[in-house]
């Protein structure tokens, strides 16, 4: 389903079912430093029930439900939760097409509540009081990033630099380390108790991230079926210029942690 956010890329139509198939193949990119990160603060492990929103193809619940906790995954877009399904076969992950604001579970149902790469999309005020209404008493909402930096990575910026030309309207580019946003909402029931913010390598070969590059917004999620195989063949002949065969490009990752009170 296309969303429309007029913060968000000028108002351009965007739907991530359109690159669900290489969202799946070429996002899980979390290196393992990004899981460290949140098991040391003691959330999303055994004895722990936590919902994923914005799940997309089930990228954290897949890759932590080795630590132990129950997971469910709840996503806006049908084609991205049919992947996630596919992907997690064996696995005792739920998964529900829904959007955040219509979030039905029932009052104290979870400990953590995580959002992963979606958090700008939310209406704050809508999903706020439905979060705390979920969580269990002294429950955490854990909202995660990672991003790659133009101005630190010479083929992250060539790349971004060619998105830019096919979507001028983008509004992902220009990333630096920054502390997550935490809309002032929050502050009426939920305590931020910590953040933090690191740089860390991805490795990529030239399909890998050609392919991580198509499956973004201002990519795969947006432009016409013409407009993306055009940026894919330029952008394969860039990378034969500027990257070698395999090569690690640097990230930031970011978290933030909400104490309910």
């Amino acid at each position: 389903m296309n969303i429309i956010n007029k913060n968000i890329d000028g108002g351009k139509p965007f739907d991530w079912g359109k690159t669900s198939e290489d969202y799946a193949k070429f996002r899980d990119i979390y290196p393992q430093e990004f899981y460290d990160k949140i098991t040391e603060r003691k959330l999303c492990v055994d004895g722990q029930t936590v919902l994923d929103i914005g799940t997309g193809t089930g990228v954290l619940p897949r890759n932590m439900y080795r630590y132990g906790a129950k997971w469910i995954g709840t996503d806006i877009s049908e084609k991205q939760i049919e992947q996630a399904v596919l992907l997690s076969k064996g696995l005792n992950i739920d998964y529900y097409t829904m959007s955040a604001e219509d979030l039905q579970f029932p009052d104290n149902s979870f400990d953590v509540i995580t959002a992963c790469q979606c958090f700008w999309y939310f209406d704050h005020e809508q999903i706020m009081p439905k979060m705390y209404r979920m969580l269990k008493p002294n429950g955490r909402i854990l909202v995660l990033y990672m991003a790659w930096l133009p101005f630190e990575d010479r083929i992250a910026n060539a790349s971004e630099a060619l998105v830019l030309k096919y979507n001028p309207d983008w509004s992902g580019a220009g990333e630096t380390i920054h502390p997550i946003f935490i809309p002032e909402c929050y502050n009426e029931r939920f305590e931020l108790i910590y953040h933090e913010e690191y740089p860390i390598n991805v490795h990529f070969t030239r399909e890998s991230w050609n392919g991580r590059i198509k499956a973004c917004r201002g990519i795969g999620a947006s432009l016409s079926e013409d407009e993306i195989n055009a940026w894919e063949q330029e952008h394969l002949k860039l990378l034969s210029e500027v990257a070698p065969k395999e090569f690690d490009v640097l990230h930031y990752a970011a978290i933030a942690e909400l104490k309910k009170i």
